[in-house]
């Protein structure tokens, strides 16, 4: 699929579940509901967190490799890798999407307690809907996933891959950031809406970039 339809693709699931969340917030306490069994969150253990710890590392790995690809490729010591506009399109992908966008704005300013935190999960806090702002959390806050947005991170690499591998490797960054989400909700660290919207909002910065990206290849 095209850059162009993935992005208005995007923008309207972006939109539906907007309208979707707000209309019925309580969707978020079903779904936690579903990781949460005997008093705890199911995801709390020694396996959980070796999952988490790869989950997290991965794309930061990926990256790196990525970069001494390009140094390879630079310095004539490998016949493939990725070019500087590339390099720059991995790099202000991962800056303005998880790191800005979501670490340093959204997870400041939304308030919004985690699952663990309220009341309906053994917290002391109220459970606030994704689009009030008006929680007690203070300061990394639920709302919206950073480990999600790093792996949804992942598409950019994947958009870049050779058209053959292409789609396969658009479907693994996929199904890699789902993953990732449904084990930070197995944690009590996120609901529902804050990982789809860590992955939304991620790939719409992704695929609006990516269209720069690809109007340098089409330059003279």
């Amino acid at each position: 699929m095209p850059t162009s339809k993935m992005l208005i693709v995007t923008l309207v699931a972006t939109l539906a579940c907007l309208a979707l969340f707000a209309l019925w917030p309580d969707l978020d306490l079903l779904a936690a509901r579903f990781f949460y069994d005997a008093g705890h969150f199911v995801g709390r253990g020694p396996a959980g967190e070796i999952g988490r710890r790869f989950f997290y590392d991965a794309p930061y790995v990926l990256l790196a490799l990525l970069l001494v690809a390009y140094v390879a490729h630079r310095f004539g010591c490998s016949r493939r890798g990725p070019d500087g506009r590339a390099v720059i399109f991995l790099l202000a992908s991962l800056a303005l999407g998880p790191g800005l966008l979501v670490n340093g704005l959204l997870k400041e300013v939304s308030h919004r307690p985690r699952p663990e935190q309220t009341l309906e999960f053994g917290g002391s806090w109220r459970f606030r809907p994704y689009e009030t702002f008006d929680g007690e959390c203070r300061r990394n806050c639920s709302f919206v996933s950073g480990e999600v947005a790093t792996s949804a991170w992942t598409l950019a690499p994947a958009l870049l891959a050779p058209p053959p591998l292409r789609a396969l490797a658009v479907g693994a960054a996929l199904v890699f950031t789902a993953t990732t989400a449904a084990l930070r909700m197995a944690f009590g660290g996120h609901y529902l809406s804050d990982t789809v919207f860590a992955a939304l909002f991620t790939f719409l910065i992704i695929l609006i970039l990516h269209r720069w990206y690809l109007r340098g290849l089409s330059e003279p």
